[in-house]
């Protein structure tokens, strides 16, 4: 099925009416209300118009009732928030509007902040490809997208019960338990990633993506696994990065050790690879430009020392023959 079906976002089609002009409205109710008050009580003490006495004191109720109503009507909406419409529990829709609005008093509004939220996923330990222990952590940047599925499939409630918190407003509510959300799913998702993948290759070498080379396309697949989980919350990730990538402690010195092995061996031989060839070049000139005639014996013994001086790791202390001394 296509996706868009489940999407039961709608934007509010209802009346917003200008904050300003109801609010000029509210201020003409507050000098009526006591005007109908004072006159109602003149007209029931002259005793002659009783019935405007009433009328005036119901106009006056009725006044005073319809201003405390009106005040529940106003809201102010900055950029890159909502307000979730409910009306006796039946969803009429999302406002995105901005600015200063009044709409009916009844109308429950919950506010969702659409502002981008970043969150730094402390390190974890978990099993890489081959079971070597790795430490990973993360930086998480989201916001919410479909603000139904975020107000009415999400249970702030729980959240707020289980921990114990008391939030002030339904929009702290939302968000504290959407935060949760996000945390538990990434690091769900983060799991699932990691254990896809070795953290090196061993052999050091082939094409085989691990978590310490990948870069951007672990990165990119940790991101499409995270907005797969979030997408039943409507929440959208916007990027997804890995910023913390270790060996466990129990086997990190081991690894260490290994590595240092490798980089050593590598070293190694490159070094035998240049002094080959700076033998070769040397028994090429020497034989080229007839400095001296060498047989098979004297050229493996002069490549043999050449060898031990270019590879060793100290530097060569030299011996003058000063040829035989006879008595």
């Amino acid at each position: 099925m296509n996706e868009k079906e489940f999407d039961r976002e709608v934007e509010y089609a209802g009346k917003l009416h200008n904050g300003f002009a109801m609010l000029a409205l509210e201020l003409l109710l507050c000098p009526v209300i006591p005007v109908l008050a004072v006159l109602g009580a003149i007209y029931f003490d002259s005793m002659a118009a009783t019935g405007l006495a009433v009328a005036c004191g119901i106009a006056a109720g009725v006044a005073l009732i319809t201003a405390f109503i009106l005040l529940f009507g106003f809201f102010a909406q900055q950029p890159n928030e909502s307000r979730v419409m409910i009306f006796f529990g039946k969803y009429r829709g999302t406002c995105r509007k901005t600015g200063f609005f009044w709409v009916n008093p009844f109308m429950s509004r919950k506010k969702v902040p659409l502002r981008i939220n970043n969150m730094d996923i402390e390190p974890i330990k978990v099993n890489d490809k081959i079971g070597n222990p790795v430490m990973i952590g993360m930086v998480l940047v989201w916001k919410v997208k479909d603000t139904y599925k975020a107000v009415f499939d999400v249970n702030s409630e729980s959240w707020t019960a289980a921990n114990s918190v008391n939030v002030v407003g339904d929009s702290g509510a939302l968000m504290k338990s959407l935060s949760a959300f996000v945390r538990i799913q990434s690091d769900a998702a983060l799991r699932e990633v990691t254990g896809q993948f070795a953290y090196d290759n061993i052999n050091g070498g082939g094409d085989e993506l691990t978590l310490r080379s990948g870069g951007e396309e672990i990165n990119d697949l940790l991101e499409r696994k995270i907005n797969e989980r979030m997408a039943m919350a409507g929440i959208e990730v916007v990027e997804a990065r890995l910023n913390y990538l270790a060996y466990a402690p129990e086997i990190a010195a081991v690894m260490l050790r290994r590595q240092q092995a490798s980089a050593i061996i590598s070293a190694r031989e490159k070094i035998v690879e240049g002094a080959v060839s700076m033998v070769k070049m040397a028994l090429t000139q020497l034989s080229e430009e007839r400095v001296v005639d060498l047989d098979e014996e004297r050229k493996a013994a002069m490549v043999s020392n050449l060898l031990v001086v270019l590879c060793g790791d100290e530097p060569a202390a030299p011996v003058v023959n000063a040829g035989t001394i006879y008595k």
